[in-house]
């Protein structure tokens, strides 16, 4: 059985208005992961809470630190930890 985990990123740049958090959605989406994307109130930084095996959180990862065309990723701050199991799927926090 894979090592499940939980990821808490921010990601900072342009990275709202460039549709990072569709992005991001459709790409955890794909990785079979839970939790949620969302803009921060400062307006250049997007969260994303992200529960599921390790090695597709690496992977989300990895897609968190290139963005959507269109943005400039200048900084992804992670940290690791257990998961919840709060989160029934993936979405898009307002």
């Amino acid at each position: 059985m894979a090592e499940r985990a939980s990821l808490r990123a921010v990601v900072r740049g342009r990275v709202q208005g460039v549709g990072f958090r569709d992005f991001v959605w459709r790409r955890a989406r794909f990785l079979g992961l839970t939790g949620y994307v969302r803009n921060l109130p400062d307006g250049r930084s997007v969260e994303v809470v992200a529960e599921g095996e390790r090695e597709a959180l690496e992977q989300l990862l990895d897609y968190l630190r290139e963005g959507p065309r269109g943005a400039r990723v200048d900084a992804v701050d992670a940290e690791w930890g257990q998961p919840s199991d709060r989160y029934p799927n993936f979405g898009i926090a307002l």
